[in-house]
């Protein structure tokens, strides 16, 4: 098969796992109604466990984390662990979370999803990412502020902890650049409602109401 062919029908294949909607799946599973039409809406994690509870919720953090971690592993064993096509792949899977061509474009925030990716890309960089998720949480109990600022670190992350004395390639910067600047998007509601002090902080109970 012609290489060319090899990679779109990679980057396609990548796409098309992220478009899963575990949250959806998850809920259901444990007898919630379907998420996106209680809490926030939204069909990640944050919003699952709020209101499908915290054992859903966790489920679709490590499903929706292993969308973004298994198309970066295959791109890795079909390109020759080529990071450019690594990068092109997690970002085609975290485009199909955010933006799923079964839910009418109308996908997570790819918190979780961006986590797997940078994983298998910079594993030192996706722990310190999460190390500072978790802290910001813990200080402000805000699920979405800390996902802005891990999000909003990780190129910096990226850079500084590819490899010892070696910057990452371009498309890896630029491909850190673009997944940050899509999560930060896809929490502008958040980030208004914390301008206005309307953002609900982080709660593992079930909650109908509740935004995320």
């Amino acid at each position: 098969m012609p290489s060319v062919v090899l990679h779109i029908l990679l980057l396609l294949a990548a796409y098309l796992l992220g478009t899963i909607p575990f949250g959806i799946l998850f809920a259901r599973l444990f007898g919630a109604v379907d998420v996106r039409n209680a809490g926030s809406g939204n069909i990640g994690a944050a919003n699952v466990a709020r209101v499908a509870g915290t054992i859903p919720g966790v489920l679709t953090l490590i499903a929706d984390a292993a969308k973004g971690a298994l198309a970066v592993w295959f791109a890795s064993h079909y390109t020759h662990s080529s990071a450019n096509w690594m990068m092109l792949a997690g970002l085609a899977a975290l485009l199909g979370h955010c933006f799923p061509v079964w839910l009418d474009f109308k996908g997570g925030k790819g918190v979780a999803t961006a986590l797997g990716v940078f994983a298998m890309l910079s594993p030192w960089a996706a722990l310190s990412a999460l190390i500072f998720f978790a802290l910001v949480l813990v200080l402000w109990r805000f699920v979405s502020l800390a996902s802005v600022s891990a999000a909003a670190a990780m190129p910096l992350l990226i850079y500084f902890l590819w490899a010892p004395g070696h910057a990452p390639p371009l498309v890896v910067i630029f491909g850190t650049l673009f997944a940050s600047t899509l999560v930060i998007y896809k929490h502008d509601a958040n980030l208004q409602r914390l301008v206005e002090g309307t953002e609900p902080r982080f709660s593992s109970e079930k909650s109908k109401g509740a935004a995320s």
